[in-house]
C-alpha cells in the first residue's frame, strides 16, 4: 500500500469505452489499499482539433489565448473520467492544473514548472479521494493559464510524484512498455524490463514517442522511478530507474526522428568567432541545434552544416543570413532527411558498435550524410525515404531473429 501516481494519455481516454477501462484500472489500484492521484491528457486528437479551430478564426492568435483554448481539452477529460469513477462507486475529485498547485513560468505554450503547492492534493488524499488532475497545464505569476508543451502531461505526472514523494509513478500508453524499436513497425522488437534514465532520455530525445524527454529529466533529477505500461493490456511494463540490471544486450534501442532539417552554409569567412556568432544568433532565437559538422577551411572560407527541427528551419536560415554577408544561394535547407540512432550505455567502451550499424546501412544501400556520436548514442542522418527501412536493418543487425 502506498501513494501511486498514474498518468493516462489521450489515446487511453479517446472514447467512452476507453474512459471506463481507465476508470477500472484506477479503481482496482485504489481497491488494493493505495492512495491514487491520476494525471490525464486531452481525449484523442482534441488538442489538434482545437488548434485547427483556432486557425479558422485567427491563424496568428497570441500564445496566451492559445493556452486559454488548449487547456480546455484536459478539463473535459478529467470531468468525464471522474464521472466514470463515480459511476463505479468510488470517491473522486477532479482538479485543473492550477487547483492542483502547479506554478509555472510565463512562457505560453512551453511553460516550465517552477513549483507545486501540494496543500490541496494532500488534503484530498487525506480524505481518501481519488484525485484526477489535468495534465499539461498550470498557472503563471500573472494568474494566466499556461501549457507545458507537447507531452507535458508526462512531466505533470512525474512532478506530482516528486512533490508528493509517491511510491510509484506509472505512465500508461498504448504500448506495453519501452521497446528496442517501434513494435508497430519493426519485427522482433523486444520489450525492455528496465532501462536507465540516461538511456531513456536519449531515446525520448531522438524520436521514441513513449515518454516526453522533459519528464525523464525530471524523474532523474528527483530519482522518481517510472513504470511505462499499457492501458489496454494488464501486463508488466518497463521500469525507468537510475541503475538498470546489466543485460547482454548492448544497444537498448533504435529510433527514428523525421522532424529534422539539415542546413548547409557554404563559403563562410574562415575567421575566428564565426561559429560563435552564428550559433549565438540561433540561441537568441531559441533554436536548438543538434548535429554540427564543419569542414576544413580552404580559400579563406569554410562550410558548416547543422540540423534543427523542421519548424525552426526557415527561421534558422534567416538567422544565418542576418549574421553573415553571403549569397542566399550558398545556403541549402533540406527538410527531406531523417535521423536514425542507436542508444546504449557503455557503447563507447565496446568497439564495433558503429561499424555494425554502418554495415547494416551499407548492405541495404542506404547512404549516410552526417554522423554524430556520444558515450551512449550513435546518430546518422539519411534520406527520409529510407528511414523505416534503415530502422529495420539496424535493428536486425543488433537483434537478429
Amino acid at each position: 500500500m502506498g501513494l501511486i501516481v498514474q498518468k493516462f494519455g489521450g489515446s487511453s481516454v479517446a472514447n467512452a469505452e476507453r474512459v471506463m477501462n481507465v476508470a477500472n484500472i484506477i479503481t482496482d489500484t485504489y481497491r488494493q489499499g493505495n492512495d491514487v492521484i491520476v494525471v490525464v491528457s486531452a481525449q484523442g486528437d482534441t488538442t489538434d482539433d482545437l488548434i485547427e479551430k483556432a486557425k479558422e478564426i485567427n491563424p496568428a492568435a497570441s500564445k496566451r489565448e492559445m493556452d486559454m483554448l488548449l487547456t480546455s481539452g484536459e478539463q473535459i477529460s478529467i470531468a468525464l473520467l471522474s464521472m466514470a469513477i463515480e459511476k463505479l462507486g468510488f470517491p473522486v475529485v477532479s482538479l485543473l492544473g492550477w487547483q492542483a498547485g502547479f506554478n509555472t513560468s510565463s512562457a505560453y505554450g512551453t511553460a516550465r514548472i517552477k513549483s507545486i503547492k501540494t496543500d490541496r492534493l494532500r488534503a484530498e488524499v487525506d480524505r481518501h479521494n481519488i484525485v484526477v488532475v489535468a495534465g499539461f497545464q498550470g498557472l503563471n505569476k500573472y494568474d494566466d493559464l499556461t501549457t507545458l508543451g507537447r507531452g507535458g502531461s508526462d512531466t505533470s505526472a512525474v512532478a506530482i510524484a516528486a512533490a508528493m514523494h509517491a511510491d510509484r509513478c506509472q505512465i500508461f500508453t498504448d504500448v506495453e512498455g519501452v521497446f528496442t524499436a517501434d513494435p508497430r513497425k519493426v519485427e522482433n522488437a523486444k520489450k525492455l524490463q528496465e532501462i536507465t534514465y540516461d538511456e531513456m532520455l536519449e531515446l525520448a530525445t531522438l524520436g521514441a514517442q513513449v515518454l516526453n524527454n522533459r519528464s525523464v529529466e525530471m524523474a532523474k533529477k528527483y530519482n522518481v522511478e517510472v513504470e511505462v505500461l499499457s492501458s489496454l493490456k494488464r501486463v508488466p511494463g518497463t521500469i525507468v530507474k537510475e541503475v538498470a540490471k546489466m543485460e547482454k544486450m548492448l544497444v537498448r534501442g533504435v529510433t527514428k526522428d523525421t522532424d529534422v532539417a539539415r542546413i548547409s552554409i557554404k563559403k563562410i569567412p574562415n575567421n575566428p568567432g564565426v561559429a560563435f556568432k552564428m550559433f549565438a544568433k540561433l540561441a537568441q532565437k531559441k533554436i536548438n541545434v543538434d548535429i554540427i559538422l564543419q569542414s576544413v577551411g580552404r580559400d579563406d572560407t569554410k562550410d558548416i552544416t547543422f540540423t534543427v527541427s523542421k519548424e525552426n528551419a526557415d527561421e534558422a536560415v534567416k538567422a544565418v543570413l542576418d549574421t553573415f554577408d553571403i549569397e542566399e544561394s550558398n545556403i541549402v535547407c533540406d527538410k527531406e532527411v531523417a535521423k536514425i540512432s542507436v542508444v546504449g550505455a557503455g557503447m563507447e567502451s565496446h568497439p564495433g558498435t558503429a561499424s555494425k550499424m554502418f554495415e547494416a546501412l551499407y548492405e541495404n544501400d542506404i547512404n549516410i550524410d552526417m554522423i554524430s556520436t556520444s558515450e551512449i548514442k550513435i546518430s546518422v542522418l539519411i534520406d527520409i525515404k529510407d528511414a523505416d527501412r534503415a530502422v529495420s536493418a539496424v535493428h536486425r543487425a543488433f537483434y537478429p531473429a
